[in-house]
């Protein structure tokens, strides 16, 4: 079996296990270390953070909360 045999199986079994949750999964995987990231680099400017990810700062700050990252 090569890697990629054995990456396509464990996906598979991720994607049976976690039906109608994958996105959510992979997105709140993703999405906090991203904004923390983020509000790093702009110093906690949420209207330049928003300008970066081409979304509504009221979409950001709804993020932020999300995650405990509001200030």
């Amino acid at each position: 079996m090569s890697i990629e045999d054995e990456i396509n199986k464990i996906s598979d079994l991720f994607f049976q296990e976690n039906e109608g949750q994958v996105w959510r999964y992979v997105t709140d995987s993703i999405e906090k270390p991203l904004l923390e990231k983020l509000m790093k680099y702009t110093g906690g400017n949420q209207l330049q953070a928003a300008r970066i990810l081409g979304i509504n700062r009221n979409t950001l700050r709804s993020k932020l909360r999300k995650h405990g990252l509001l200030r």
